[in-house]
């Protein structure tokens, strides 16, 4: 009996070991089984993803191509303007100078400061200096100077050269009361 004991025993616990044993091998299976379906889980959804993604980005394609162009057409447009705007502000100035402020060409008089100075530019201007009439008295100025002349006793008048070139001057010139200046 005693080996009938023995024998029954070993059966018992090598059942025992091979319940556990089975046991421990159907854990490890569900445990790599959920690991790999977890794995192709994420791999399905980031697949789904990035085929969303993807169809939106050919969606908006187009779309983006239209303002690009967009934008291009508008900075040719703005460019343009800018261009004009420029010319216009160049035409402006010419016919209508700062204030007092006058571009005289070779042998051309302007009659400025309400009547008071007739103001010529006498013959082409040389390296250093131009001659300017003023009220008929030429005098040779260079840019800086100043001309004063009082054309009557209670006006005082000022002719500035401001610059010049081979084919102009500019000055300025203004007039106030004899004691303001």
């Amino acid at each position: 009996m005693s080996d009938m004991t023995q024998a029954a025993g070993k059966d018992g616990i090598s059942r025992g070991r091979r319940l556990r044993v089975a046991l421990v091998l159907v854990i490890v299976i569900l445990m790599v089984g959920g690991a790999v379906g977890g794995y192709l889980f994420g791999l399905n959804l980031t697949y789904r993803d990035l085929a969303s993604a993807k169809q939106q980005l050919e969606q908006m394609r187009p779309e983006v191509q239209r303002l690009k162009r967009e934008i291009v057409e508008q900075n040719a447009k703005i460019i343009s303007l800018q261009a004009e705007l420029t010319k216009v502000q160049t035409a402006l100035q010419e016919i209508m100078p700062a204030k007092d402020t006058y571009v005289i060409t070779t042998n051309q008089s302007l009659i400025v400061a309400n009547g008071l100075l007739t103001i010529g530019l006498v013959g082409p201007p040389t390296n250093e200096s131009i001659t300017v009439n003023v009220n008929g008295k030429r005098q040779l100025a260079a840019p800086g100077d100043i001309i004063r002349v009082t054309p009557n006793g209670s006006t005082a008048c000022e002719v500035a050269i401001q610059s010049f070139d081979m084919f102009q001057a500019k000055i300025h010139a203004s007039c106030g009361s004899a004691k303001s200046q």
